[in-house]
């Protein structure tokens, strides 16, 4: 978060300049530009009234503008502190972060006890994940101005991003002592304290933001993934609604006709539509039987890589892609909606499996060209999830790490097969030491592909990724490979997962041990594989 400043002169006699800085300084910024205008005018070289009108662009989101302004500035008067660390904030919010770390140390250069520029380089740094000089920048500027708690809330975003998760709890607390009514120190506080696994303290941070911010949309969904991962899901749907209004999940998609509240649907016809990952569509599609059930005609609208392996769900009429021409309906709802409204508890979550089928002669093709290893344990290997999810550097792992699977003792031999799609599967093409990895992923051209070849193996060993969820769904012994802080469904503690009953979960001990998970899933992988035989 940039910290802008201004340039008041005591001595200056420019009745104009000081009516317009008292508007700017009262947040009118149209009105105080329309006097940096009517300034220039006169003295287009007049560097404070080039400042303070760029400054006004910088505030109302236009930095293009911001850098223009401020750089004719500076030209005119080079020595000019506060105009550098302004010209920096535009450039840092034009994405220009080398160029506004240039900035920032220019105005630091000189003044060197300007406590706003070394904040506004620690936003810079961090931003480029130079962490560790940004904490250093930080804590610079709390050297020279302890009370400002904007930069003890960056110091703490730094020290996250680091993962010095204690250090950055203290960080925001002491932003909040300064500021009680500092909402997002207060979420913060929550999204550490819930990467640390204290699902209590985060639940209660979060609850003090939306006190304090009733609308605080990220909190909120904050909230409902802390409620669902304790299991405490009929508070936990309703907050799981808020998603629609946070800033970094997908939009709702709208129509005329009204999202299904559980109202009668015999003789009515009802879009299901997927929103989010693959994986949430596979493991929510369950839904779509028990809402035909109800009377309704269903109609689901999905992504194509999704149509083949999903073609035989019961209950469903017609399966359609975005962009598609939707045929008439009643009423929609988001698939992961549909849980709240059956009220679906802990207890009564739709646990049948198989749900999804592959394929019969996809099946029965996959058996031909895995014959040769018909008397050894067969087992599918998915390392690594969508590298563009949230948390994609926690959950998913390298191959190589999964090397010391190699190692258990199969009584007539283990066979591992990859089933890792996307750039990380490129790992599979460079032979891994004591692993003979088998990787026919050409020949899976979509989902259903990776299910028929799934219904031939023993066992599927994976990371938090729609793999899991596709195994699970086909009722095929699945273990999940999970980090120290996971996803809501995965539920706390349990090795099970009432979501998927062929499911065992093995999880990080502590924050990055990946190691201990791997060893204890080689052991239960001899053990498993030789009850086989």
């Amino acid at each position: 978060m940039p910290l802008w400043s201004g340039r008041g002169k005591a001595d200056m006699t420019q009745q104009t300049f000081h009516q317009a800085l008292q508007h700017h300084q009262a947040g009118r910024l149209h009105e105080a530009e329309q006097l940096y205008r009517q300034i220039l005018a006169q003295e287009p070289n007049h560097a404070d009234a080039l400042h303070h009108l760029g400054m006004t662009a910088g505030q109302a989101g236009r930095n293009d503008i911001a850098v223009e302004l401020i750089g004719r500035a500076l030209a005119i008067k080079p020595d000019y502190p506060e105009a550098h660390n302004n010209f920096g904030n535009a450039l840092k919010g034009n994405g220009q972060l080398d160029e506004a770390i240039d900035a920032y140390l220019r105005a630091i250069a000189q003044r060197a006890n300007y406590a706003e520029a070394w904040g506004n380089l620690g936003s810079a740094l961090n931003a480029k994940g130079q962490h560790d000089e940004a904490i250093a920048a930080y804590r610079r500027a709390i050297a020279l101005n302890s009370s400002n708690p904007v930069t003890h809330y960056n110091l703490g975003n730094a020290l996250k991003d680091k993962g010095q998760l204690d250090e950055a709890i203290a960080a925001y607390r002491r932003a909040t002592t300064l500021k009680p009514n500092y909402p997002d120190a207060h979420f913060n506080i929550g999204t550490t304290q819930g990467s640390k696994g204290k699902l209590d303290q985060a639940i209660a941070a979060y609850r003090r933001a939306i006190a304090l911010e009733p609308d605080y949309a990220e909190a909120h969904w904050n909230l409902a993934l802390a409620l669902l991962a304790r299991g405490e899901f009929q508070e936990g749907w309703k907050e799981f609604e808020w998603r629609w209004e946070c800033k970094d999940l997908p939009r709702r998609r709208t129509f005329p006709q009204p999202q299904w509240d559980g109202s009668p649907l015999e003789g009515r016809t009802i879009l299901l539509h997927s929103e989010q990952g693959l994986g949430d569509t596979i493991q929510f599609i369950r839904y779509a039987p028990l809402v035909a059930e109800r009377g309704a005609t269903v109609i689901v609208g999905t992504v194509p890589e999704l149509h083949r392996l999903l073609q035989g769900t019961a209950g469903v009429t017609r399966w359609l892609s975005q962009g598609e021409t939707i045929p008439p309906f009643d009423v929609h709802c988001p698939l992961m909606s549909v849980p709240a409204v059956f009220g679906t508890t802990l207890e009564t979550i739709p646990r049948h499996v198989p749900y999804l089928q592959a394929d019969a002669d996809a099946i029965a093709r996959w058996r031909t060209e895995l014959a040769a290893d018909s008397n050894r344990f067969k087992v599918g290997l998915a390392w690594a999830g969508n590298p563009t999810h949230v948390n994609d550097r926690n959950r998913s792992i390298s191959l190589a790490a999964l090397a010391p699977l190699a190692q258990a003792q199969g009584g007539n031999g283990i066979s591992f097969y990859s089933l890792q799609k996307g750039e990380a599967g490129k790992e599979a093409k460079v032979p891994l030491q004591g692993m003979q990895l088998i990787d026919r992923t050409e020949d899976l051209k979509d989902f259903a592909d990776t299910a028929a070849l799934i219904a031939n193996l023993d066992l599927v060993i994976c990371v938090d990724t729609a793999v899991a969820h596709l195994t699970g769904a086909l009722g095929k012994p699945v273990w999940m490979l999970l980090p120290f802080t996971t996803d809501w469904r995965w539920l706390l503690k349990r090795e099970d997962n009432p979501w998927y009953p062929t499911m065992r979960l093995f999880r990080q001990p502590a924050r990055g041990d990946w190691g201990s998970v791997i060893k204890r899933v080689g052991e239960a992988l001899s053990v498993t594989s030789n009850a086989s035989d």
